[in-house]
């Protein structure tokens, strides 16, 4: 497995106001939470909806897909296919129904699985790797996958190591799920052995944002 099961227990309990972030509420304490510990989560958003262009008729692979908002935007400006993998059954469950919801159930396909174990036989357009690398135990095997079903180009989210908000959210998660962060030497590691792809490591907020070009779409 590349997660244990508390954590797709915890993600399973947490799917609705996980997906609340990406727009779901509406209140003034909502706008707020998400104006100032969100915030990294909407970049990292934008920043990948901007990097798959063109999308018109591409495929997606979105690995840690959760309640589907980035496979299932992505399908809504013109993606062919979208194939969205999540250890977290709940989670499943609302981006098949969230798709449906957007009007792209035929181009969006949600399989709670194993993304290290699931069979897939071709490689996609764009892959999408957020808010997932947080989780895993064993980094270098995603990475690796990950860029092996990628055509042209890869994005990976990690959580930055130091800091307040960091220290914060570990104390959080100490009893909820396993939490790995990282920092940019360690990043610059873990992506060495991509050449000659492109990398390219930001620092957004309290994440990395990572873009890897292998070739141009």
């Amino acid at each position: 497995m590349t997660t244990p099961k508390r954590t797709a227990d915890f993600f399973d309990s947490y799917a609705y106001d996980f997906s609340a972030i990406y727009g779901g509420g509406t209140g003034f304490l909502h706008r707020l939470v998400s104006r100032h510990f969100r915030k990294s989560m909407m970049l990292r958003y934008s920043k990948t909806l901007e990097g798959c262009d063109p999308i018109e008729g591409r495929t997606v692979i979105d690995i840690g897909c959760g309640p589907g908002h980035y496979g299932i935007a992505l399908a809504k400006k013109g993606a062919g296919h979208v194939l969205g993998i999540d250890f977290a059954q709940q989670m499943i469950r609302l981006a098949r129904d969230n798709a449906a919801a957007a009007g792209v159930g035929d181009v969006c396909e949600f399989v709670c699985d194993d993304f290290m174990t699931y069979p897939i036989n071709q490689q996609f357009d764009y892959s999408v790797v957020m808010g997932f690398m947080d989780y895993v135990t064993h980094p270098a095997e995603i990475v690796a996958r990950a860029l092996a079903v990628t055509k042209s180009k890869a994005f990976f989210s990690f959580p930055a190591e130091g800091g307040l908000l960091a220290w914060q959210r570990k104390l959080r998660y100490r009893r909820r799920c396993d939490l790995y962060m990282y920092g940019g030497e360690q990043l610059e590691r873990l992506f060495a052995a991509t050449e000659p792809a492109r990398v390219r490591i930001e620092k957004i907020e309290r994440d990395y944002f990572v873009t890897v070009v292998k070739h141009r779409p």
